[in-house]
């Protein structure tokens, strides 16, 4: 999800770069096995050659909040930040309403999308939508590792699901600069595809490091997102299986690798914008995106 060409709001930072050599490859389609899984079944994938060092498994009692000492919300238009629309044209408000942000009690965060009351301004007149996003900036920032979501996306064209990195830079150095590692983007008008991109300096905007599976790869049902980086590459993976690698080589032909660092973790559900377009119908709210975990990892020495 990029920023836009837009000055961000003051942030910090949270991961840091991974493995591979620009070389994309299109995953075949896969059955709808990880719908099925249980909890119990996805927590217990053995990954050898990581060490867990941080996660939230969402659990409490349904209707509870984020838990803050991990978490903290983004909220409004993103006007507050001199960055209206959150440099996308998005036409969400962002708020940390109990009815946009929760846990529902199985195990799983939801984040829903929903048409805007009556009496909410945004930069262009009375809000549409509201919406939730959360950050882990200033509370947890990630090394180069590997960070891993299982998530079920939210259905409906000009929704878009996400969730990315922004380097713990860029308040000093502005985006692109202090680069951006987009784990999963989705036009919310096909969800049987998702998409990984690298922005940063030269590199932003219109990427040429992007990647987007073939339609129909995926089903309707939960799917694993990860990605790994390191000094030397970067590697993005859906369901375990690695979907595009982009290497420290190809990008500084455009410009400045910018991935040795740490960077912090963004989830959320915009709607509208460049992305997959405004709504053409409201009626495919409420919207929700449900996220089972969120983990972290080191690689073993």
């Amino acid at each position: 999800m990029r920023v836009g060409g837009r000055n961000l709001p003051a942030v910090l930072g949270l991961l840091a770069p991974l493995a591979g050599c620009y070389h994309p490859r299109t995953l075949k389609p896969q059955r709808a096995l990880d719908r099925a899984e249980p909890a119990a079944a996805a927590s217990s994938r053995p990954l050898p050659d990581w060490v867990e060092v941080w996660s939230d498994e969402f659990t409490g009692a349904r209707g509870s909040g984020i838990d803050t000492t991990k978490w903290r919300y983004d909220t409004a238009d993103g006007c507050a930040q001199n960055n209206c629309g959150w440099g996308n044209n998005e036409k969400e408000y962002y708020r940390a309403s109990r009815d946009n942000i929760a846990l529902n009690g199985r195990g799983q965060l939801q984040i829903v999308a929903r048409t805007a009351p009556a009496g909410l301004s945004c930069y262009y007149g009375p809000c549409r939508y509201t919406s939730a996003k959360i950050t882990t900036r200033g509370k947890i920032w990630v090394s180069p590792g590997r960070v891993e979501a299982r998530l079920k996306l939210a259905p409906g064209q000009g929704l878009w699901p996400a969730i990315w990195l922004l380097g713990k830079n860029i308040e000093s150095v502005g985006w692109p600069a202090g680069g951006e590692l987009d784990i999963m983007e989705n036009h919310g008008s096909d969800v049987t595809t998702t998409s990984s991109a690298v922005h940063g300096p030269g590199y932003s905007g219109n990427t040429p490091f992007a990647h987007a599976l073939a339609r129909g790869t995926l089903d309707r049902g939960f799917h694993r997102y990860a990605i790994e980086w390191d000094s030397l590459h970067i590697r993005f993976f859906v369901d375990d299986t690695v979907h595009y690698v982009v290497s420290k080589t190809d990008v500084q032909r455009y410009g400045n690798w910018v991935f040795d660092q740490p960077f912090y973790l963004i989830l959320n559900l915009a709607v509208g914008g460049h992305f997959d377009g405004d709504p053409q119908s409201d009626a495919i709210f409420p919207a929700t995106m449900l996220i089972d975990y969120v983990r972290v990892y080191l690689r073993k020495n």
